[in-house]
Order: structure tokens, then C-alpha cells, then sequence
């Protein structure tokens, strides 16, 4: 049920909201969370007070000590599109420490926005305004949708936005609905662009899945236009992100009042902090969990000067791939999978991700070390070799060719 302010009940003079957000470098994109602090405001009937993760005030703690004098109960609502570290860390560690910090105070901590009727609602409004500018009905031509979120390192947050792409495919004319990422994790947008191509649709709509309007979003642009200019027997665009619509309030108030009901549902089953899943099996246990969150909130502890940290959440510029199967693990694998993390932590110039990946199919070769999107595979790397990978390529875009075994 979708909560609105004539359902709201009567009596809440001692309960505030506190919505949190990301945090960004663009002042532009905080404005956007406050905005929608205040028409959640509207539409709940209770003070709603906007804080942050990180880059940007009030921070969580700070948000909640200013309620804390007038309230008596808060309720955390979280502006984040999937359950990934943020979410599972991050935001219940700062709710944690505010009971210790608050013990007079009850707070509710509640879930992401997740996957919702309102927003494949919504998606399904931003494509029909892309085939109008297109000029085509999904009735009569074919038209494909890809939808493009950002990408996470948690496989939970990833398998929901392709939860999304099936939502909006069923019941709907489309010819397919496609999932891709704009970093971290795979299929990467160009990649899943030219593989849509192929089946010659007469339009392709792109549908960043995102909140803002900042950098990723012009990325997504920018490769629908390349991707338009490239095929010209495909109409191609990108649409508008979800912005401050307000269908979000729509489930920003479902998510309210299941956490202040203490019914919320996390995914836990599919969650890579509680269970062995397949390529996360050391991220298991809520030790790492916790370590995990501490020295992230440590990270971002100075929000004076945001321009100083280190940490800017854009997609990497390179993602490395090191095959950790059984044998490449037993020619030294891990060993050089540690020394590439470590030399990427040492360089000044290294932007890339650098995580295990199942058998990359070259037994006997390895081990292999693959660096996209160069589509550069590496053989038998050891740690002197591992080394070269960082100085060279990954700091200044030279190929180590006597260590390439493959290039795509």
C-alpha cells in the first residue's frame, strides 16, 4: 500500500524522518535529496530531515542529534536504489552508534528503495518520452530498452536491476529489455548496446537508472549518442534519471511506515555478508561486514573539504579480472592478485578495480590477468609481473607485451 497524507495517522507530534542520502561533490544532487526531504515532509505529515553518507552536511550522527531534542522517535529512510555496502553497512552502523549515543531515542532504520510498481512505473514513463523524441511506437515498431544502472561489487544489488529490466519487459511492447552497467561489474553499456544491435531493432531507448543528473548520467548520454552515430539503421537515445518524481515519495512512504512498523525485508538470502555465494566467498561474516563499514566511515569522516577525499565514487577507469580458479590458484594466483592490490594502493596514477574472477577458459596459462575494457588478457604473471601490469599499463596506459597472451 502506498502511503499518502490523508492515511497518515493522527498523533505523530513526537516522530521525525531522517532521510538519508549518498552525498555528493555536486551541490546539485544534495539540493535534490533536501527537495525531496521536503516533499516527503508534505506528503507524510511529519518533520522530514535530510542527512548524508559522506561529502556533504549534516552526516547521519549530526542529523539525528539535531532531531533528538525535539522527537523522541526517528525513523532512518534510505534514498538508495539497491542493497549493496551502503545499505548492509554503512547506514546501520551510523543508526547503531546514534541508539548508543541516544539511548532516550527509539530509531527505526529503514530499507532501500529496492524494487518497487512505482518505479518500473516510472521507467516506463521515461521510455515512452524517449520514443517520443524518437518518433516511434512500441505498438508498431521494434523497440528495445536498456536500462543502465550504475553497477555494484554486490551481486544482490545487481541481480535486482535486472529484476527491473524483466518488470518493465512483461506486459509491455517492447521487442526486449536489456541490463547493463555503467561500471564496477559486467555487461558494461557499450557492450550490451552492440550486442542489441544486432538484432536490428528500429529504436533503441536508453534508461539511466539513477536518482541525479551529474557525471555517470552524461556518460550513459554520451555512449547513446556514439552508440546512435555508429548504427545508423538504429534511432538511439538516452532518457532522464528518476530525478525528484513523485512516485519516489510513493515508496519512500512505503519504506517509512515498514520501518516504523518493524515489518522490513532485506535480502538477506541473496546477501554476500551472510551466505557463501560463488566469487564472494571471502566477504563472508559479520566481522568483515563491520571492518568493512568502520574504515569506509573513516574515509569520509572530514566533510570540509570534500575536494580532499580520496574516495569519488565514479566508475574506475580500469577493471581488473585475476583468475583464482583452482589452477591458477596452485601457479601462484592469489600471490599476484595481492601484489597488483598493492601496487594499485601505492600508485598515484592507478584508477582501476582490481577483484577474483572464475575460470577465464586459458588452463594451463596462467596465472591469467585480464584488464578491461582494453580487452588486454595477461599469461603467466608472476609478482615481478604484476608490477609491471600497474607501472606500466594501468599507470600509463602501456600494454606489458611480452606478459599478453590475448587481446579482444
Amino acid at each position: 500500500m502506498t502511503t499518502n497524507a490523508k492515511a497518515t495517522p493522527v498523533g505523530l507530534d513526537d516522530e521525525a524522518v531522517l532521510l538519508v542520502g549518498h552525498g555528493s561533490r555536486r551541490e546539485k544532487s544534495n539540493e535534490q535529496v533536501r527537495m525531496l526531504a521536503a516533499d516527503l515532509e508534505g506528503r507524510l505529515g511529519v518533520p522530514v530531515d535530510a542527512g548524508f553518507l559522506e561529502l556533504a552536511n549534516p552526516s547521519i550522527p549530526d542529523a539525528i542529534e539535531g532531531l533528538a531534542s525535539s522527537v523522541s522517535r526517528i525513523t532512518v529512510v534510505q534514498l538508495s536504489l539497491f542493497a549493496a555496502s551502503h545499505v548492509k553497512n554503512d547506514v546501520p552502523l551510523a543508526v547503531q552508534n546514534a541508539r548508543t549515543e541516544h539511548p532516550e531515542l527509539t530509531i527505526h532504520n529503514g530499507a532501500h528503495l529496492g524494487v518497487h510498481p512505482a518505479l518500473v512505473d516510472l521507467l516506463n514513463d521515461r521510455a515512452a518520452a524517449v520514443e517520443a523524441e524518437l518518433g516511434v511506437d512500441r505498438d508498431e515498431a521494434d523497440v528495445a530498452v536498456v536500462i543502465c544502472a550504475r553497477g555494484s561489487s554486490d551481486p544482490d544489488a545487481n541481480s535486482d536491476a535486472h529484476k527491473l529490466a524483466r518488470l518493465l519487459y512483461e506486459g509491455r511492447s517492447f521487442e526486449r529489455v536489456e541490463t547493463s552497467f555503467i561500471g564496477v561489474t559486467e555487461p558494461r553499456l557499450e557492450e550490451t548496446l552492440h550486442t542489441v544491435a544486432k538484432n536490428r531493432p528500429d529504436a533503441v531507448v536508453v534508461l539511466p537508472y539513477m536518482l541525479g543528473d551529474g557525471v555517470l548520467t552524461g556518460r550513459i548520454r554520451d555512449n547513446a549518442a556514439e552508440f546512435d552515430d555508429e548504427y545508423p539503421y538504429v534511432d538511439a537515445a538516452a532518457g532522464d534519471p528518476l530525478g525528484t518524481d513523485t512516485r519516489i515519495l510513493d515508496v519512500l512512504g512505503d519504506r517509512w511506515q515498514e520501518a516504523r512498523t518493524d515489518s522490513v525485508d532485506m535480502s538477506c538470502d541473496t546477501c554476500k555478508y551472510k551466505v557463501e555465494l560463488d566469487g564472494y566467498e571471502e566477504d563472508v561474516g559479520g566481522a568483515r561486514a563491520m571492518l568493512r563499514a568502520l574504515t569506509h566511515q573513516e574515509s569520509h569522516a572530514d566533510r570540509d573539504d570534500v575536494d580532499a577525499q580520496p574516495h569519488a565514487h565514479d566508475a574506475p577507469e580500469k577493471h581488473v579480472a585475476v583468475c583464482t580458479n583452482q589452477t591458477c590458484a596452485a601457479d601462484g594466483s592469489p600471490a599476484v592478485l595481492e601484489r597488483l592490490r598493492q601496487e594499485a594502493r601505492d600508485s598515484d596514477a592507478c584508477d582501476a578495480r582490481i577483484t577474483r574472477s572464475s575460470c577465464l577458459g586459458r588452463c594451463g596459462d596462467g596465472p591469467m590477468v585480464a584488464v578491461y575494457p582494453d580487452g588486454v588478457w595477461y599469461g603467466n604473471v608472476d609478482q615481478a609481473g604484476a608490477e609491471r601490469i600497474v607501472s606500466s599499463h594501468l599507470d600509463r596506459g602501456r600494454i606489458v607485451s611480452n606478459l599478453v597472451g590475448q587481446t579482444l
